[in-house]
Order: C-alpha cells, then sequence, then structure tokens
C-alpha cells in the first residue's frame, strides 16, 4: 500500500514522512520519486525540459520503482513528491492502480506566506529556493482547481508541527485500513 503526501515546496511533506516512518520502520519505508528523476536527468541531459516530471519516462518509471521497492522490502511506501499537472497525477496513479497497489493520496498544504517563509529559510535547499518560490502560485492554483478534491485527506500544515501532522495521518491510515480491508490494507497491523 502507498500513501503519497503531495504539495507545495516547504509545506513539510518530508518532515512528515520521516515521523511516519520512524513511527513504525518495520511496516513503512519511505520513496522519494525524485531520484528517478535524477537518474533520468543524466541520462537524458540533452532532453529539452525544465522538470524531469516532463520526461514520460519518469511517471511511467515512479510506479514501477515504487512496486519493485515494496515487493522487495514487503513495506508499505510513503511516498514524497510534489505533483502539480493533473495529467501526470493521472499517468502515475493509473499505473500505481495497474500494478495492484492501493493509494492514498494525502495533500500537506500551508498558507502561501508560510510556504515562502519556510522556503526562503530553508538551510538545506537554499540553492533551490528561487525555483521553489516560484512554483508556490503554480501549487496554489492546482490546489483550488483539482488538487484538494483528489486529495483522500488534506492536512494544513500552517501551525502543525510535523509529529502532530504524521499522528492525523496515521489515524486516518488505520480508518483507511478498517474501511479497505479487501483492498489490501491489511498488513497494517502494529
Amino acid at each position: 500500500m502507498f500513501v503519497w503526501l503531495n504539495g507545495s515546496f516547504g509545506a513539510g511533506k518530508t518532515s512528515i514522512a520521516k515521523e511516519l516512518v520512524a513511527a513504525d520502520p518495520q511496516h513503512w519505508r519511505l520513496f522519494d520519486p525524485e531520484f528517478v528523476g535524477f537518474m533520468l536527468r543524466a541520462q537524458f541531459a540533452d532532453a529539452e525540459v525544465n522538470d524531469f516530471q516532463d520526461l514520460p519516462s519518469w511517471r511511467r518509471l515512479v510506479p514501477f520503482v515504487a512496486d519493485d521497492i515494496a515487493t522487495e522490502t514487503g513495506q508499505n511506501l510513503v511516498i514524497v513528491q510534489t505533483v502539480l499537472n493533473q495529467r501526470y497525477w493521472t499517468e502515475i496513479t493509473n499505473g500505481i492502480a495497474e500494478l495492484e497497489h492501493p493509494l492514498r493520496h494525502v495533500l500537506i498544504d500551508a498558507r502561501p506566506q508560510t510556504l515562502r517563509q519556510r522556503i526562503s529559510e530553508d538551510e538545506v535547499l537554499h540553492r533551490a529556493a528561487n525555483w521553489r518560490l516560484q512554483h508556490v502560485p503554480t501549487y496554489i492554483n492546482a490546489r483550488d482547481d483539482w488538487l484538494a478534491n483528489a486529495a483522500d485527506l488534506v492536512i494544513d500544515t500552517t501551525s502543525l508541527s510535523p509529529v502532530r501532522a504524521a499522528a492525523g495521518i496515521t489515524e486516518a491510515i488505520d480508518r483507511w485500513a478498517t474501511d479497505d480491508t479487501s483492498e489490501g490494507w491489511e498488513g497494517l497491523s502494529r
């Protein structure tokens, strides 16, 4: 089973994902599709795209890599990646469905000014701050247009710590597991 954390840069996706995995490392593993993108960027250095998500091979490979990791480890995946293009999201979710993995989509949201502040103050990814800041309006448009409606759960992290956000997602996972045991969620016992 896969739980995909989507949302703007600066919303807290990675921090929340780390909390989810740390709380139950036997059952959960973190998967960041960005590494698939890095590999493809190296292989397609001559491709004229600004974002590796624009490479059709990225959208085809992510479900397969996720499937392979889950199959090899026997663990459920917390997937962390911002996907703001609805067509790309549909391609990825269709690929995951074809591989018969249940998927829950969690939107990690925050107020725009909070996102901008977090991005500007991020010391780890400070080199990418301008690129990340440029995507905040794109995120807001996607959120309002389709992203919030496509999510199984929306978590507002404006004033919520990663630990509390992870606890809210864990509660939702427990509910989903109870509601969806026929869809492969039964392996979630803790």
